[in-house]
């Protein structure tokens, strides 16, 4: 059986090799649609690796209160967005205060700036920084793990501690070959002692995530004075069967605190960390049923193609087919050896958009920042398919090469 399989292979890669240009054609058919179906798969296996580690860092029992309600805007698909008044300090502070509880803790935060620079000695970064105003709770509520270093603690943020947490890109750039600990950087002309370095954690949608500047909540107001600054709360409940509840309490809260009526909508959003988790899930569900009905359409073509050019083969060795069998080839061997054939090219075209595919989510991952992961579940889809490609395009023409008449073959020209 082996030797018949190695004999075939190699009828086939000669026939292969004799038909070149037709083979490369078949082959590059079949591998487009493989390439659409792994290059799809392969950058919604990049985005679900890598949003996924992000919110679930947070863990299933945190919500955020912030400006808008962004969760349900994107999936009503309602453009005609309520101009929300931001949340205040004074806001955020009363709430932090009415959620004085064991179970619960409260951080307040703000994005300072988005173009900043921060300095160390003679070097420094490009205008690019994100300086973040926190507080000592914000990173254990966020997920943030630390490479070196420690977080911010109440010392430092009720006594203006001149201190800063910097993200991973600074011990790559700004402090490389140096331990950055300790070390003093200046931010808007103010100097700070970095106390720690968080562990990397890329960019999202082109947000450098590592090129990030924290420094003590009471510090930033003082230093960005801007006006209608916005805040953001991040509540971490630690019995996660009184989430529910703590929601609703912080829901009536916030409410309060602005100074709503019962008739009135709340003008501002709770987002979930689960319910985010769970949003994204349905978004990639939906984006790997696209790519599986890409990568089918074409592959259904490149079946229809394959099958034809396999025909064409049959039609023009019919005289070969004719002395093969009046030389005692039996209907088996006939048919084994065109299907044969027929799975070589399909393999091949699999092969080549496999790697295409990879290659083309490699690239995509990395110009917008995503971890790439392999996807192994579009590789074995890639194999499959390539398979079933052969199975349907390959057993009609074979069967039919199998039937021809040794005589009558022998007769055509």
């Amino acid at each position: 059986m082996l030797k018949l399989l190695f004999e075939n292979t190699k009828i086939a890669l000669g026939a292969i090799r004799s038909q070149l240009l037709r083979t490369i054609l078949t082959v590059f058919i079949i591998a487009s649609g493989i390439w659409a179906l792994v290059g799809i798969l392969s950058a919604v296996s990049a985005l679900e690796n890598t949003l996924f580690s992000n919110f679930a860092s947070m863990g299933a029992n945190t919500f955020n209160i912030s400006r808008y309600d962004y969760s349900s805007q994107i999936s009503s698909g309602n453009n005609d967005v309520k101009i929300n008044p931001v949340i205040n300090y004074n806001q955020a502070k009363a709430f932090k205060e009415s959620l004085d509880k064991s179970y619960i803790t409260t951080s307040i935060s703000f994005t300072a700036s988005s173009t900043t620079e921060v300095k160390y000695e003679s070097k420094k970064t490009d205008p690019e920084v994100s300086i973040i105003g926190a507080d000592e709770y914000y990173f254990t509520n966020s997920g943030l793990e630390f490479e070196n270093g420690r977080p911010f603690n109440e010392f430092d943020v009720k006594n203006n501690n001149a201190v800063c947490i910097l993200g991973a890109d600074f011990a790559k750039g700004l402090f490389k070959d140096t331990n950055p600990i300790d070390k003093i950087v200046s931010i808007r002309g103010t100097k700070f002692k970095v106390i720690g370095i968080l562990k990397e954690k890329g960019s999202i949608f082109g947000n450098k995530q590592d090129l990030r500047a924290f420094i003590p909540l009471n510090i930033a107001r003082g230093i960005f004075t801007l006006a209608n600054i916005d805040y953001e709360i991040q509540t971490l409940v630690t019995q996660n069967e009184l989430l529910n509840t703590t929601i609703d309490e912080a829901t009536l809260k916030m409410r309060q605190i602005r100074g709503l009526n019962p008739s009135q909508e709340s003008n501002f959003g709770i987002r979930r960390s689960d319910d985010l988790i769970e949003s994204l899930k349905n978004q990639t569900v939906m984006l790997t049923a696209i790519a599986w009905m890409i990568g089918v359409i074409t592959i259904f073509g490149s079946s229809i193609a394959l099958m034809n050019i396999m025909l064409v083969s049959v039609t023009e060795r019919t005289k070969e087919i004719g002395i093969r069998k009046s030389l005692g080839a039996k209907k088996n061997t006939i048919l084994f050896q065109f299907f044969t054939e027929t799975i070589v090219i399909s393999q091949l075209g699999g092969l080549v958009g496999m790697i295409l595919g990879l290659l083309t989510g490699y690239i995509f991952t990395k110009i917008i920042g995503f971890a790439f992961v392999i996807p192994w579940m579009a590789i074995i889809a890639a194999i499959i398919t390539s398979f079933v490609v052969a199975i349907i395009s390959g057993l009609y023409p074979a069967i039919k090469a199998s039937k021809l008449d040794p005589v009558e073959a022998l007769r055509y020209e």
